[in-house]
């Protein structure tokens, strides 16, 4: 069995209930810190410049960028979102590889719940297969990726990010692994 594969069954197949409520604690926790530094950066220079830029290229403006009124379509959205989070860098790090896990998955997340109905247990189950799968990737690329200058949290992140928008999707086995491999492109 490919990676992918596994990856993406483990995705389909991951049941809230079964992850232990400790997990569930500290993805609620990573949450609303995600959030604080989201809101905390959302009106920095940066991100005006950065919808000023994109501004030709969006979409229909359905999804919210958080901490402000501004509305861009998902994509964007979600990119402001992690500018935003990550503007000051204090979003969260994992030290064994300098990922900023929560702030690629769940800016993905609160813009597309911000254009379509999710309820809160679809959305912490989304956050942490996606955080995983974020974290899974890091690992396995980590040191030599991250040592030969590459920021790990925007190359792994797009796979935690694809892995959770996939989930809340419904997406099927052979789907995830297309949304995987998208990702990697």
């Amino acid at each position: 069995m490919s990676e992918t594969k596994a990856l993406a069954e483990y995705v389909i197949a991951s049941r809230l209930e079964e992850i232990p409520e400790d997990v569930h604690h500290e993805a609620r926790r990573a949450l609303v810190n995600y959030v604080g530094c989201a809101v905390g950066g959302s009106l920095h220079p940066a991100i005006d410049i950065a919808i000023r830029a994109l501004g030709p290229f969006s979409g229909k403006p359905t999804a919210k960028v958080l901490g402000r009124s501004d509305r861009l379509d998902p994509l964007h959205a979600s990119l402001m979102n992690g500018i935003s989070s990550h503007v000051y860098d204090y979003d969260d790090t994992t030290p064994q590889n300098y990922i900023h896990p929560s702030s690629p998955v769940a800016s993905a997340l609160f813009a597309y719940a911000s254009a379509n109905p999710v309820n809160g247990r679809d959305f912490l189950q989304a956050f942490i297969v996606g955080f995983e799968a974020e974290s899974r990737v890091g690992n396995a690329v980590f040191p030599a990726h991250y040592d030969a200058g590459w920021h790990i949290t925007g190359t792994a992140g797009v796979f935690g990010a694809a892995v959770a928008i996939g989930r809340l999707l419904g997406l099927s086995v052979q789907q995830m692994i297309w949304a995987i491999g998208l990702a990697a492109t």
